[in-house]
């Protein structure tokens, strides 16, 4: 049985979603599709709109075959570990191809970023580190560095300002760290742009615009926007947001001071002094976060350090968790588990279908994320040890 690998969030999963995941079925032909899936917390340090097993249900009904779980130490990551997880998951399931959704829509660019980076990797590093100590931001500091050696050569080069040409470029960076024989495979990014907040008039959407008209409205105004089965689902569950756990995250800002703050994992440069002053000041998580934000510190930045202080997510953890150690099994359908089965013997990482006496950092991160993020939707604790996959 063929399998390809995606990674993805499904905050919620909406149509945009299942064009992906039929696309890459398609161009692949592949017998299974296995979605690395994000856990309670996400790459741009916001918690998931509804909990994990919800959206492993949305993927195994919107067409994918296995749902894994994306440990917290790599879901709540800049992109490069976020990428190098997901790619060494997918690996250790056999996936043969990776398939994701980019702006750009040819792999042929991404190929040739990549050579060129990896030849002018001193100048790109040299000049990421110039461009930060005058203040600029990461994600700035990386694109005029690119812009740098992008001078250097004549080939057409992928556009590395938008959000999925960098996790595109990224995936493709760790499969040649690994030294992993999947072949990547991209295809163009339908509908509305990653970020925009505005529902266009035909039925694809930018997850960020559903979310804020869920918040502002109700699940109804997002129904064309997503499968049948995503909508009965979302429709079903309560919603979780900053909102919700900006009281706890404030608790613990003040409680722990500045002192303590600074051996969360992402906290550096005296951030913490910061942080602190804005929780003493601010009674609202949109408030806190204006107060915080500076030329330096980016939004998606400083909700990253956020989570890690709401989880408690340490420095000294984080330097203990360098790969993925299991595999989550969060949900399967019958052709999954058959090619589970089918691979057994050549699956190079445990399967693991629910917490028990783990004593795994990285799956201890994921449970007590997992307990934290449940405190906001007010349901009970250790979900982790009590829910099975989700059997379609």
């Amino acid at each position: 049985m063929l399998a390809t690998g995606i990674v993805v969030e499904y905050n919620p999963f909406h149509n945009g979603h299942l064009f992906h995941l039929n696309e890459a079925k398609r161009l692949t032909d592949a017998d299974v599709i296995i979605a690395v899936m994000s856990g309670h917390f996400l790459q741009r340090g916001e918690p998931a709109i509804v909990d994990k097993w919800t959206r492993a249900h949305m993927a195994l009904a919107g067409g994918a075959d296995l749902v894994i779980e994306l440990p917290y130490a790599f879901a709540t990551a800049h992109a490069p570990q976020f990428a190098r997880g997901a790619v060494q998951i997918l690996d250790a399931l056999q996936c043969e191809y990776i398939c994701f959704g980019s702006e750009e829509g040819h792999i042929a660019p991404f190929v040739h970023s990549l050579d060129t980076m990896n030849t002018h990797k001193k100048l790109y590093e040299e000049k990421i580190k110039c461009s930060m100590q005058e203040g600029l931001s990461y994600p700035n500091a990386l694109r005029i560095a690119y812009d740098e050696i992008s001078r250097t050569t004549d080939e057409p080069l992928a556009d590395l300002s938008e959000p999925n040409n960098i996790l595109g470029f990224h995936y493709m960076q760790a499969i040649k760290e690994i030294r992993s024989n999947m072949m990547p495979v991209t295809l163009e990014r339908k509908g509305t742009h990653y970020h925009d907040e505005a529902l266009p008039e035909d039925s694809i959407a930018s997850a960020t615009g559903i979310r804020k008209e869920l918040f502002a409205t109700d699940v109804a105004h997002v129904q064309s926007f997503m499968p049948s089965s995503s909508y009965e689902l979302l429709h079903q569950q309560p919603h979780q947001s900053w909102d919700h756990l900006y009281p706890f995250l404030r608790y613990m800002i003040l409680r722990e001071g500045p002192e303590q703050l600074a051996s969360i994992a992402d906290i550096t440069e005296g951030i913490e002094f910061s942080l602190w002053r804005a929780a003493k000041e601010h009674a609202t998580f949109q408030e806190f976060m204006k107060a915080v934000k500076s030329k330096r510190y980016t939004w998606t930045r400083i909700q990253r350090m956020l989570v890690h202080v709401l989880t408690g997510y340490q420095k000294s953890t984080r330097a203990q968790i360098t790969s993925p150690s299991y595999l989550r099994l969060l949900g399967m359908s019958k052709n999954g588990r058959n090619y589970l089965r089918s691979v057994k013997k050549e699956v190079t990482l445990p399967v693991v279908s629910r917490a028990g006496s783990h004593k795994d950092p990285s799956l201890l991160m994921d449970i007590k994320s997992t307990d934290i993020y449940m405190c906001g939707m007010q349901r009970e604790p250790g979900l982790d040890f009590k829910t099975p996959p989700i059997l379609l």
